[in-house]
């Protein structure tokens, strides 16, 4: 903590991570006064802190970084704008009034008044209990998150012969890391016919170090009494049953799980915030402004983003609107709203407003070749692929929206005719 607590505070920023530090820095740059961030770690700075391969920046920062590097310009530029930050502490409830309760290992229980919320606590891993993978409960069956920190921030390998189950992105930089450590990475398997994680992820964690893929593929059983001794291996059906008379078995000692990320939302449920299924997170406006008014909503606590760059920039709009509703400014309500149509797995924000520029985030249900993606019949951009892993992005100008004013707009992807 860099300065005394107040009793109230203009933005209060739940999360230390690169989304909490970005909607700080934007809130202070546009005009908010007492700024508060609370974060459960002992610092700041996130995921960040342990992802050090490099990666990070090119498009915020327009240079690559590792993470750690990432975090500290962001860190950095806080403390230097008089941020409080508040570590080691976690927010157990927000009133509708935005009466903040903490409980701090500094502190103890406090309870502050904010004019305005931001919630920004990231993403946790799916773990075995959320996918049901029958056997023993063996040791050597961890995340890759947790694999991760063991190796990069404690200095400590997971096991020697590892399996990863999921194709998700830290579960491809891990079997890297892994092999640069020495250990035997005898695969990656995935559920689904396609990669869960970015493409270049594939070819620079998997295809540069000779690591094999299994696509249609899944653990169907974990064997071992004290420790993981080898896996039951078997293709999957339809993308739905695993078949058994085909199985196969892996020798290893450890499993990693990379099976998905979803929204830390336990705070975001407890406040009753109206939820979008398809994301994990809540529903916002075009401000980021969940349903309870005065709480706003950004990172990876909203949607699961794919690169970080993208959660700093969403971040910094929903800092910078949280702060202009501290000061006593809010814009005029959102008058469009956004439908998912043909092949949209999800698409934040929820809803639109002509009167600025509109950055909307989408994801496909499938992967699609020479598809385009079409919102009314104002706006359409043809793709030569697109995938679930691999979010899209795209900028409207208020020209576009003007046609749609109280009205519905829906966003699809079809496959391009052939003339």
């Amino acid at each position: 903590m860099n300065s005394p607590l107040k009793k109230q505070y203009d933005v209060v920023i739940v999360g230390g991570g690169p989304a909490g530090l970005a909607a700080a820095l934007s809130a202070r740059k546009s005009g908010a006064g007492d700024i508060l961030i609370i974060e459960r770690e002992v610092e700041a700075g996130g995921i960040l802190n342990q992802c050090i391969h490099s990666g990070f920046g090119l498009h915020h920062f327009k240079e690559e970084l590792t993470g750690p590097e990432y975090a500290e310009r962001f860190i950095g530029s806080v403390l230097s704008e008089n941020v409080t930050v508040l570590t080691n502490s976690y927010v157990i409830d927000i009133s509708p009034a935005l009466q903040v309760e903490i409980i701090s290992g500094q502190c103890g229980y406090l309870s502050l008044q904010a004019r305005a919320v931001v919630l920004a606590m990231g993403c946790r891993e799916r773990t075995r209990g959320a996918i049901r993978t029958p056997g023993f409960r063996p040791a050597g069956v961890m995340t890759a998150g947790l694999a991760q920190k063991l190796v990069n921030m404690k200095g400590l390998l997971p096991g020697r012969r590892i399996a990863i189950l999921g194709s998700g992105d830290i579960g491809l930089i891990m079997a890297r890391r892994l092999a640069l450590e020495g250990c035997d990475v005898v695969g990656v398997y995935e559920f689904s016919p396609y990669s869960s994680g970015l493409t270049r992820n594939v070819v620079q964690c998997l295809d540069d170090f000779d690591i094999p893929l299994h696509l249609s593929a899944t653990v169907a059983f974990i064997h071992g009494r004290d420790r993981v001794d080898h896996l039951t291996i078997a293709p999957v059906i339809n993308q739905s049953t695993p078949d058994l008379s085909r199985s196969w078995d892996v020798d290893c000692d450890t499993l990693l799980l990379s099976i998905g990320l979803i929204p830390e939302n336990e705070l975001s449920t407890k406040l009753r915030l109206h939820m979008d299924a398809a994301t994990g997170g809540p529903q916002v406006s075009s401000t980021l402004e969940t349903s309870l008014p005065g709480v706003f909503a950004c990172g990876n606590v909203l949607h699961v983003h794919d690169i970080v760059d993208f959660v700093s920039e969403e971040s910094l709009r929903a800092g910078q609107f949280a702060a202009e509703l501290a000061m006593g400014k809010r814009r005029p309500g959102d008058n469009i709203a956004l439908q998912k149509g043909a092949n949209i797995a999800s698409c934040v924000p929820h809803s639109l407003s002509p009167d600025r520029e509109q950055v909307i985030y989408l994801r496909v249900k499938q992967p699609m070749k020479n598809c385009t993606l079409t919102l009314g019949d104002r706006y359409e951009k043809k793709f030569r692929m697109l995938i679930p892993a691999e979010m899209i992005r795209l900028t409207l100008a208020p020209e576009v929206l003007d046609h749609y004013f109280g009205d519905n707009l829906k966003i699809e992807v079809h496959p391009q005719e052939v003339e």
